[in-house]
């Protein structure tokens, strides 16, 4: 199944922070020039390409001579503020030596999460694309809080495939992929090289944490290419300092641990809501709805809901639970939380009766509902 690989038109790859600072000494620009030289062939080569990079705090950390991630926000920021300059000069410089421009977008996860932004952040990337302008992506640290962050980058990653709907995602790591256990207790280990994304096997697999510099470690990287699989993209996992790694991924070479997705690409609003990490409330289903939702990919509607959780608004994304506590799908609900706690269990035609008006028949169109 390397054909995924090499029959990929679209790359997004993704850079670790100890990739990119070597481990945290300051910007490897020495290290930088080798991976963008073997990223401006595959550009030539005539497949598109965006990165994903780590490295602002780092890089702001080695300036100021911090040796751990700052604890408070205030702190990462500006350490994020310092480095993220060096750190867009280095790729541009780098390319430039190659004939590429790059350009610079920050994203947050609210970017993703309206849909507005989120199709203004699609074709802003999509002409950048067009231009032959290699997009440097990372997350916006100098502004983003607890309630916005995405939590590392290699979601962030798996978030940008959906948004550009690659074919691939290429995680360079300071590990060589996934392995039977963690190498580093175990020197019988052995290295995965190719699994199905969901294949809960590997939850047991990807255990161990992130190094002092990331804020991601196996299980990100391995939950990272479940979100990529979800717009029907393949993910590779692999060493980013292993020689000339991006070649030979391109040339077909086995290398690192190749993730596929077991289903094909979801239309571009089921990408959208597939991605999404924030919700704003739960609603309790019965089982009729349960089977209405899975079997029958139906809308929902209030006569099926027991239970509103949350203080969510008309439009806002809320998580759909069967009775035993799974989470059974997302969506965009089309009442808010005061409104839609007035209407559950109820038949549709009464709507407007108990409302006084009425939006729409469903609690959540079919459309606008994803199955999880």
């Amino acid at each position: 199944m390397r054909e995924k690989v090499t029959g990929a038109r679209r790359w997004v790859v993704k850079i670790g922070s100890a990739l990119l600072t070597g481990d945290g000494r300051g910007l490897d620009r020495a290290a930088m020039a080798v991976w963008v030289e073997q990223l401006a062939a595959l550009r030539a080569s005539g497949a598109e390409l965006v990165i994903v990079s780590s490295g602002a705090v780092a890089a702001g950390m080695s300036r100021l001579g911090w040796t751990e991630r700052p604890k408070t926000t205030h702190d990462m920021q500006a350490a994020a503020a310092i480095g993220q300059m060096g750190l867009v000069q280095a790729w541009e410089s780098s390319f430039q030596a190659h004939g590429l421009s790059t350009a610079q977008v920050l994203l947050t996860h609210d970017d993703l999460s309206d849909r507005k932004r989120y199709l203004n952040a699609r074709s802003t990337l999509r002409a950048l694309i067009d231009l032959n302008v290699i997009p440097v992506i990372n997350e916006n640290d100098t502004v983003v809080t607890d309630e916005i962050r995405f939590g590392d980058n290699d979601t962030l990653g798996a978030l940008v495939t959906n948004l550009v709907e690659a074919d691939l995602l290429v995680i360079l790591t300071d590990k060589d992929g996934l392995y039977t256990s963690d190498p580093r207790h175990n020197p019988q280990a052995e290295l995965i090289s190719e699994a199905m994304a969901d294949d809960p096997v590997l939850d047991a697999m990807a255990g161990g944490s992130a190094g002092a510099l990331g804020r991601g470690g196996m299980q990100t990287k391995l939950r990272a290419a479940r979100l990529a699989a979800r717009s029907g993209a393949a993910t590779v996992i692999v060493g980013g300092r292993i020689d000339r790694v991006v070649s030979r991924l391109y040339q077909g070479e086995a290398l690192g641990t190749l993730l596929l997705p077991e289903r094909g690409m979801l239309a571009a609003r089921k990408q959208w809501l597939a991605g999404h990490l924030q919700t704003r409330g739960r609603l309790l289903l019965d089982e009729g709805a349960v089977r209405a939702l899975t079997t029958g990919r139906r809308s929902l509607l209030p006569v099926g809901v027991i239970a509103v959780e949350g203080g969510f608004r008309r439009g806002e994304m809320v998580v759909c639970v069967a009775p035993d506590g799974r989470e059974i799908a997302r969506g965009l609900v089309n009442y808010g939380a005061q409104d839609a706690a007035r209407i559950l269990g109820k038949p549709t035609e009464s709507i407007a009766r108990i409302l006084g008006y009425i939006d729409d028949p469903e609690l959540i169109h079919k459309d606008n509902l994803v199955l999880v």
